[in-house]
């Protein structure tokens, strides 16, 4: 990595890390390539983060462990890196591994992809057994710490707790372990799946004065920025919600063409010459 890379890197990692660390909350939206990733950065967000499902979808497979590789994931990353000025955080999914050396490996590639932060969870890909132990998701977390700190800029690292989207409604083990990858060295801490106040709200609490992300765009939670700062959240992010908002468009679309003959749906469609502007505007 060259000198004024290395510079680059630094400011966007340093941005991101000061945007957990400032007054108020901010939402870091989740782009699915490079295209979707220049449109945010024109619309005004601060930093962006990956989404593992919009990858796949792209890709034409199922999201899943198992449905695209760490290199496709880096790849995909790094594209999104090179096409904003922002600092962008990766969905590292469970580290592409079982073992604590996969998720420190996992974050040095990261590094070397130009990413300034990136979350590990605690869910294992397999059905019948979900989550990972404790003891053995802590270690991965100090192993995704430790890696972390050799850094020559400060990494954010998300630790993931999964239960609640794996069919595991225990709120009081989520919090156990988010607690436990709080004290692991972890910078923000995730939870997906709390749908109430009350949830959100002790989860904030037990893990102070960490971070917290929630996700919005899921069913079963709607709340406003402004809900979610006085419960003391920090970050937002969507997921998958923005592409499966396009694909809804796209669906709509076709769907009409098929059922109706008509073609009603460009009347609504963002002009090309607005699409091609934006995109025009990186290679002035």
């Amino acid at each position: 990595m060259n000198t004024s890379i290395e510079k680059r890197l630094l400011a966007k990692a340093e941005t991101f890390r000061n945007l957990h660390q400032a007054s108020g909350i901010f939402v870091s939206p989740n782009p699915w390539d490079a295209g979707s990733a220049r449109v945010l950065e024109s619309l005004g967000f601060k930093a962006l983060a990956t989404t593992s499902a919009g990858l796949a979808y792209s890709l034409g497979r199922p999201d899943g462990h198992a449905s695209v590789t760490r290199v496709e994931s880096l790849q995909n990353a790094a594209s999104i890196v090179r096409a904003t000025s922002l600092p962008v955080s990766a969905d590292l999914e469970n580290g592409y591994g079982d073992e604590p050396e996969s998720c420190a490996a996992t974050i040095l590639l990261a590094a070397e992809a130009g990413l300034a932060g990136g979350s590990i969870e605690d869910a294992t890909g397999r059905p019948a057994d979900p989550i990972y132990p404790l003891p053995l998701a802590v270690e991965r977390i100090k192993a995704a710490v430790e890696a972390s700190r050799k850094l020559t800029y400060p990494f954010t690292l998300t630790a993931r707790a999964e239960n609640l989207i794996y069919g595991r409604p225990d709120l009081k083990d989520t919090i156990r372990r988010l607690v436990a990858f709080a004290d692991a060295g972890a910078d923000v801490l995730f939870a997906p799946g709390l749908k109430t106040r009350e949830e959100i709200k002790a989860v904030v609490k037990a893990v102070a004065p960490k971070p917290v992300n929630v996700i919005m765009g899921l069913s079963g939670a709607n709340f406003s920025l402004s809900i979610l700062e006085d419960l003391g959240v920090k970050r937002v992010s969507v997921g998958s919600s923005l592409v499966r908002a396009a694909y809804g468009g796209f669906f709509r679309a076709v769907e009409e063409i098929l059922q109706k003959g008509s073609f009603d749906y460009a009347s609504e469609a963002k002009p090309y010459a607005d699409i091609n502007k934006l995109f025009n505007s990186y290679y002035q």
